[in-house]
């Protein structure tokens, strides 16, 4: 049988509290859910059947606990996570009528912006082929520092997957995510962004002169997902494919990101691709495929409240 591999995904653990229509200005109503860009990519491997775990700096106030205890539930290993009695992340999201989702953050020295090299594992666990990163923690200090020495150490060992993932109400130094970005093109196998996140910190290039200088540099495989329109794929080999959006009905698009994001991670370890040689390898009919399937499994979420992430059952033909 063939040995199954164990994914980790590092950084963001928050509440998305979603604003809930009220009578009057006078009250505000939340409806609070866990949240966090790499936190849901864990939940989106987990609940595809892929075993995986969790690494970051998680709150022991009762977001924290809650945190925890759902990640347990889903069945992510949490052995890895470090407690710290500073407050957990939240973010406030409010949908307009097309579902779409708009953050205001409240980060201020919270747990997972204060991962400190120092409590990084001397050493992770053999089953661990992939490590996972992405959104504020990659671009906020200690954290940043902490997982891109992390994911620099392993690199030769282990595939490396990065998702941006821009939120400049976090950090609005575009200059700073474009350097972040420059950093990792040498470390990432695997990067992901949205077609607005490229559209933001650069306007003047087209996604192929993009992709073109990332596969240059030692990325294997650049996907740029575009929302309802689909998404579009380059491998370091020059191959390219795109595929159009998945029609749902969209009740909102909060985690559909890192949906695609979990689906293309789960695909690539079914079809025996996780590694640097094997994704630049993928001809223009696996690309084209691995794009649907993220495709698919986005639209599932969208489809539903909040980042509720599809199990392999929703998707018949994944296990």
């Amino acid at each position: 049988m063939r040995r199954r591999k164990m994914f980790l995904s590092c950084g963001d653990a928050l509440f998305d509290c979603f604003s809930v229509p009220t009578d009057g200005p006078a009250t505000i109503r939340l409806d609070g859910r866990v949240g966090g860009s790499p936190l849901n990519v864990a939940l989106g491997l987990a609940r595809l059947g892929r075993p995986v775990g969790y690494f970051t700096k998680n709150s022991t106030d009762l977001f924290g606990r809650r945190i925890l205890a759902f990640l347990q539930k889903e069945g992510v290993d949490t052995s890895l996570i470090v407690p710290t009695s500073r407050n957990s992340t939240l973010a406030m999201v409010e949908l307009d009528k097309t579902g779409s989702a708009s953050y205001a953050f409240y980060t201020g020295g919270t747990a997972d912006r204060s991962l400190e090299q120092s409590e990084l594992p001397a050493q992770l666990p053999a089953a661990i082929r992939a490590i996972h990163i992405g959104s504020y923690t990659t671009a906020t200090e200690p954290t940043a520092s902490t997982l891109v020495a992390l994911v620099k150490r392993e690199r030769d060992r282990r595939f490396i997957s990065y998702d941006p993932n821009i939120r400049p109400s976090i950090e609005p130094d575009l200059d700073l995510w474009r350097a972040r970005i420059a950093s990792l093109v040498g470390t990432a196998h695997l990067l992901k962004l949205s077609s607005e996140d490229a559209e933001l910190l650069f306007p003047k290039q087209s996604l192929e002169s993009l992709a073109q200088d990332w596969t240059r540099r030692g990325v294997r495989l650049v996907i740029v997902t575009k929302g309802g329109e689909g998404a579009i794929g380059f491998t370091g080999h020059g191959v390219s494919a795109a595929v159009p959006g998945v029609h749902v009905n969209v009740v909102d698009t909060v985690g559909a990101g890192d949906t695609f994001q979990a689906a293309t991670l789960a695909w690539l370890e079914k079809h025996d691709a996780l590694g640097g040689a094997e994704a630049a390898d993928l001809d223009s009919d696996a690309l084209r495929a691995l794009l649907s399937f993220g495709a698919r499994a986005a639209a599932i979420t969208c489809s539903r409240r909040g980042a509720d992430l599809p199990f392999a059952a929703d998707l018949k033909d994944f296990s």
